[in-house]
C-alpha cells in the first residue's frame, strides 16, 4: 500500500469518469468520518510512509500532487484510503479529484488542517492524500508492442533524477523502464514528483541487471550502453528496430554486466570540461534521437521512399 497525496482523484476508478467542481458542502458530504487529532493510529500509520523501511512494512507508499494522484488513478492503482482536508480544496483540481471518489470504494476521512499538515509530504497543501496499495509488478508479466523502445537505468542513487528520467520516458514515447540494480525505490515520494506521476501510467519494473539483460535478450531487442569511453556516437547506430537503451548513474557507470556480447556501446559527445551528463539529461538526449529515427523510418515509408514491408 502506499500514500497517496493530491487533487485529481484516489482510487480504482472508472476510466473517463465525469468530473465536477465540488462546493464547499459537496466536499464535506464527501467525507464520512471526521479526523482532528494527530494522534489518530491511522494517521500515525499514514505518516510513517515518509520512510522507505515504513513503506515496506506496510506495503504502501506516498503520492503528491495533483497531476501525480491523477495519474494514480489513470494507471488504476488500488486507493485503501483517502484523506480530505475541506479548508484546503480551494482549486478546482481538488474539487474534481474529490468528485472522482464518488461511488469509488475508498474509505474517506475528512481531516483538520493540523492533520493535513500531519500527513503531508513537502510543501504543497492541496488538501488530499490517499493510501494505495504497492503494485507487485515483474518482467515476467511485461508484455511489450510492435518494435518497442525500452529504457534501462542502473543504480540511480537520486529518486529525483529516476523520476525524471521517466517523465523523459513518458514524453518520448518509451515503451517501458527498467530500474535495474539493488536498491531501487520506485515509489519513493521524490520519484513521483520529479516524474509528474508518469511512473502510474508507463510500465515500470525493477530488476537485477543480469536479468534485466536476459529479458532484453529473450524479447530479442538491440541492446546500446550508454557509455563515456564508446568509441561510437550516440547518432552513429540505429535505434529503428526493437531496441533498449541502457543508462548508468554520473559516478559508478555502468557495471560490467553491460559489458556483454550484444551490447552496442555508445557515447554523448562531451565538448567542454565535464566528462558526463546527469543521467536525466543524457536519457532525454538519447530517448528522443530514437523518436527522431523512428519518426523518419515512419515518415519515409507512408511517403512511399521505402520499399521494406
Amino acid at each position: 500500500m502506499f500514500l497517496v497525496r493530491g487533487t485529481r482523484g484516489v482510487g480504482r476508478l472508472r476510466v473517463g469518469t465525469s468530473l465536477r467542481p465540488l462546493r464547499g458542502q459537496d466536499v464535506a458530504s464527501a467525507m464520512r468520518t471526521m479526523i482532528t487529532s494527530v494522534q489518530n493510529q491511522r494517521v500515525k500509520d499514514a505518516s510513517r510512509l515518509r520512510d522507505r523501511r515504513q513503506r515496506e512494512k506496510q506495503g504502501r507508499f506516498v503520492i503528491d500532487g495533483a497531476r501525480e494522484l491523477g495519474r494514480a488513478i489513470d494507471g488504476g492503482l488500488e486507493l485503501l484510503e483517502v484523506f480530505v482536508c475541506q479548508p484546503l480544496c480551494v482549486g478546482d483540481a481538488a474539487r474534481s479529484v474529490v468528485a472522482r471518489l464518488d461511488g469509488a470504494s475508498v474509505e474517506r476521512f475528512g481531516v483538520t488542517r493540523d492533520v493535513f499538515a500531519k500527513l503531508a509530504f513537502g510543501e504543497r497543501a492541496e488538501g488530499v492524500l490517499g493510501v494505495a496499495r504497492t503494485p507487485r509488478n515483474s518482467l515476467s508479466d511485461l508484455r511489450l508492442g510492435e518494435r518497442p523502445l525500452v529504457a534501462v537505468v542502473e543504480a540511480i542513487e537520486k529518486p529525483g533524477n529516476l523520476g525524471a528520467v521517466l517523465r523523459s520516458a513518458d514524453a518520448a514515447g518509451v515503451s517501458a523502464v527498467i530500474a535495474a540494480g539493488h536498491g531501487t525505490d520506485l515509489y519513493n515520494p521524490n520519484v513521483i514528483r520529479a516524474s509528474l506521476g508518469t511512473v502510474f501510467t508507463l510500465p515500470v519494473r525493477a530488476a537485477a541487471c543480469d536479468e534485466a539483460l536476459e529479458w532484453l535478450r529473450e524479447q530479442g531487442l538491440d541492446v546500446f550502453a550508454a557509455r563515456v569511453e564508446a568509441p561510437r556516437l550516440y547518432t552513429d547506430v540505429a535505434y529503428t528496430g526493437p531496441a533498449a537503451i541502457v543508462l548508468g548513474n554520473e559516478v559508478a557507470g555502468l557495471s560490467s554486466v553491460w559489458n556483454a556480447s550484444g551490447v552496442t556501446p555508445v557515447r554523448l559527445p562531451m565538448r567542454g570540461a565535464a566528462d558526463s551528463l546527469n543521467i536525466a539529461a543524457a536519457a532525454a538526449v538519447l530517448f528522443y534521437e530514437a523518436l527522431r529515427q523512428r519518426h523518419s523510418v515512419v515518415s519515409q515509408r507512408r511517403d512511399g521512399l521505402d520499399d521494406d514491408p
